[in-house]
């Protein structure tokens, strides 16, 4: 059997293998990598709604040598957290989110396309996926233009701080941004009217110091780059690979706003920038006749599930009028859903709708996507687009 874990950047079509798999093994252990697969929808549903499992805990007893503020990063992040922790720092993710000013998106996006344009072509991966989602959250909250440069150029270094296994390279360069990078937001969020009140707020309700909420709080909207980075860029970039597809007859018929936005979901179910996430029971789960054992790893295969025959008819084409394409599971479910879902949905479409109202006559320029080598994510490294 094949292993359940591999670099996408090793794959041609792993859509293959998830198709295998859902065929023979949706609950399949992998015994090279000790761990769970699970590929059907209905059971990475059933798992994602559990209370019998946990977000595995990265760095435990800080064999990484993190650095001070690297720790208060990690250790309160809301997609690192479990119990009570989970849902304070929840709260103060979604206080976070409300109090995102609105601002003018397509002015960011011009900016982006203008300044990486190359003789009429432009990399939309390296000058706008891996730009756009962070700017916006930036300037939503009123940050500086030196800082928000700051940002930019250290978000790919920063979202490293993820990585269940980092190289010494990679934590000693984490350490010396991190400082920095805390005390910008810490300065930054003092000067907001909305941020004391909320602070005292969540302090009272859930009985902790104002220290621990501080820290909360910072890390939570460093969590906020981070989540925008990760799955904003892959929604931006796979919505635009299946817009631009050839079979694809929406861009080619002046598609309106809704039809975009019907795509960019179909895309995450279809073509999804995150393949899996991980889990860990703590106690024993029973699947059909199989069951996980305490402490037992698991994976769930989240972009098989959303190809799952049982789930969506016809799951292998792409139809943005499938009646329940909304039901896919690239954001999770459940208590962990990711928050970013509606803000990357939204960010993806108006991104591709400036593209497609200003330059009709846009095109790929290649057609062999390279990807990163990432297990849980499948992201392009470059896509280069004409826009005569």
């Amino acid at each position: 059997m094949p292993s359940s874990l591999f670099l996408q950047s090793d794959i041609k079509n792993p859509y293959s293998i998830y198709k295998t798999m859902l065929d023979e093994h949706a609950i399949y252990w992998d015994e090279t990598n000790k761990i769970w697969a699970i590929y059907s929808h209905e059971y990475c549903t059933e798992i994602l709604n559990s209370t019998n499992v946990h977000i595995p805990i990265i760095n435990r007893d800080n064999e990484q040598k993190l650095n001070e503020y690297s720790l208060k990063i990690i250790n309160h992040l809301l997609r690192l957290s479990n119990g009570i922790q989970h849902e304070i720092t929840k709260e103060i993710a979604m206080l976070l989110f409300s109090n995102m000013k609105s601002i003018d998106n397509n002015q960011i996006i011009a900016e982006l396309i203008n300044n990486g344009l190359v003789e009429n072509k432009i990399d939309w991966v390296n000058s706008l996926c891996k730009k756009l989602p962070v700017l916006v959250i930036l300037k939503s909250f009123g940050f500086k233009q030196n800082d928000c440069d700051f940002f930019l150029e250290k978000i790919e270094l920063l979202v490293k701080i993820m990585l269940p296994n980092k190289t010494t390279e990679q934590v000693q360069s984490i350490n010396k941004i991190t400082e920095d990078i805390y005390l910008i937001i810490e300065d930054h969020l003092t000067s907001l009217p909305f941020y004391l009140p909320l602070l005292n707020k969540v302090c009272e309700s859930y009985k902790i110091s104002l220290n621990e909420a501080k820290t909360i709080f910072i890390s939570n909207l460093i969590g906020l780059f981070i989540q925008s980075y990760d799955a904003g860029r892959g929604i931006l970039s796979n919505s635009l690979l299946q817009l631009l597809a050839p079979e694809n007859i929406i861009a080619k018929k002046n598609a309106n706003k809704i039809q975009i936005q019907k795509s960019v979901i179909e895309t995450l179910r279809f073509d999804p920038p995150i393949h899996n996430t991980r889990r860990v029971a703590i106690s024993d789960i029973r699947l059909r006749e199989i069951v996980i054992k305490k402490n037992d790893p698991i994976l769930l295969v989240l972009a098989a599930a959303n190809r799952d025959p049982e789930k969506f008819n016809n799951p292998m084409k792409f139809d943005i009028e499938r009646n329940n394409n909304n039901e896919n599971l690239t954001f999770g479910t459940g208590g962990h859903m990711c928050l970013a879902k509606h803000f990357s949905i939204h960010q993806a479409t108006e991104a591709l709708w400036y593209l497609l109202e200003n330059y009709p006559r846009v095109k790929i320029l290649e057609n062999n996507t390279q990807y990163e080598p990432m297990i849980n994510a499948r992201l392009p490294k470059n896509i280069w687009i004409s826009l005569l």
